[in-house]
């Protein structure tokens, strides 16, 4: 049964370019063109393609008609000919003309980097909000490509002053296509507003936010889940899951934190999915500490590593603190894992989100971050307003309670400022 279904996908040609003699920016091209195909294979069969050959030419730029030279072009349409193939994936972003002359050529559907990440994230988007945030992505790259074909199109015109079928339908094409695009745009910015609205009731709620952030597969749900029993979706594949969730996580002293999991960043993450997703990466900026899931078991997991950094940046958060976990150690001898922990700018721990190792000393690790800067206090809590106590525990930790006839004396840690609050609703 799985042999016959396996059989039954369809089949894609990968093409790559190595561009050594180009300089390069670490932004786009953190990985080695061997390594960055390896990447969309994998993508491709989160799609549910099956890979049957990969063809990379070293060239200095990509060529302003085909991408790959015509040589290279002829070879993979020989590849797409003996396979049977159905898809041509280019690791890279394709301008109208070059996606128009690839499958003039080679008589198959030709998908670039982006449309590749674009048709996954349509498959996973389960709310209304992760829909909205696909379409917003794929409308406008629509018209990318829409306009880029328009010389081609016009050309049916033929006299000077006039207008061709062509050009008109473009016209027609492009006012449907920007029309969706407000559209959709306008809907997104009242989920942000929603989402502003949100993270502003939490800011004054005084609840500690937590993010976690990594590379696509690093094991940030899993972690979740493990975190705080929340049942998310945990597969062994990229973008398994888009849309962020928040959940109160419970530390080992009952201080009580708000955890986020949000969507996974990869490798020339593509413009309009940075765009369209703004809203939901957005719960990056609000965190007062961010924890970065590092698959140390991925042989490229540096350049990962280094990747989510760089559009931590992009987005201004590189400020914020930053834990560093080193999800599926199961998988490493120890004494390698041990050598990676050391050797890192940020605080550091070796977990398995998957096994449950090292959760607890991360939860210990968070709690110290958040309790650094606190004090020692003793409030004397009438019974009459018990309910402090709770404020108590979500903003700090209980360390004593002696009860007496009318109240108790809470023996607690908390920042100055929420001691400061407390004390003042106590005497008022």
């Amino acid at each position: 049964m799985n042999k016959a279904a396996h059989e039954t996908k369809p089949k894609a040609v990968i093409c790559a370019l190595d561009m050594k003699a180009r300089a390069r920016d670490t932004h786009e091209f953190s990985l080695t063109a061997e390594e960055s195909a390896q990447e969309l294979a994998r993508l491709a069969e989160t799609l549910g393609l099956e890979v049957a050959a990969t063809v990379i030419q070293e060239r200095p730029a990509p060529d302003p008609a085909t991408y790959s030279g015509k040589g290279k072009v002829q070879e993979i349409a020989g590849l797409v000919s003996d396979y049977g193939a159905s898809y041509v994936l280019v690791d890279g972003q394709l301008s109208a003309s070059q996606a128009y002359n690839l499958e003039e050529t080679l008589g198959v559907q030709v998908l670039d980097r982006t449309e590749i990440i674009l048709r996954i994230f349509a498959q996973r988007a389960r709310t209304k909000e992760g829909k909205l945030q696909v379409e917003l992505a794929t409308r406008r790259h629509e018209l990318t490509r829409l306009t880029g074909r328009g010389t081609a199109m016009s050309s049916l015109g033929g006299g000077i002053g006039t207008r061709g079928p062509g050009e008109q339908k473009l016209e027609v094409d492009r006012r449907v296509l920007r029309r969706r695009i407000s559209q959709l745009t306008d809907s997104l910015e009242k989920v942000r507003k929603v989402r502003k609205m949100q993270r502003k009731r939490r800011r004054e709620s005084r609840i500690p936010q937590v993010s976690l952030v990594g590379y696509t597969n690093a094991g940030k749900s899993t972690l979740f889940r493990a975190l705080t029993g929340e049942k998310v979706l945990c597969d062994d594949m990229l973008f398994a899951t888009l849309d962020p969730w928040t959940r109160r996580w419970i530390l080992p002293s009952g201080m009580v934190v708000l955890l986020s999991d949000t969507v996974g960043f990869i490798q020339k993450l593509p413009h309009e999915l940075v765009y369209a997703f703004r809203a939901t990466l957005e719960e990056s900026l609000e965190a007062d500490l961010l924890i970065h899931v590092v698959d140390v078991s991925s042989p490229i997991w540096e350049h990962q590593a280094e990747t989510v950094e760089n559009v931590l940046r992009d987005l201004g958060a590189s400020q914020i603190p930053m834990i560093t976990v080193f999800n599926k150690i199961d998988m490493l001898p120890e004494k390698e894992v041990d050598d990676i922990t050391v050797d890192t700018r940020h605080r550091a721990l070796g977990i398995s989100a998957l096994h449950g190792d090292g959760i607890d000393e991360l939860a210990a690790m968070v709690e110290d971050e958040f309790l650094r800067d606190t004090q020692v206090v003793s409030l004397l809590v009438p019974y009459s307003m018990w309910d402090i106590v709770s404020e108590i525990r979500t903003c700090g930790s209980i360390l004593d309670e002696v009860h007496g006839e009318s109240g108790a004396t809470i023996t607690c840690r908390l920042s100055p400022v929420d001691a400061n609050r407390i004390n003042k609703k106590l005497s008022g």
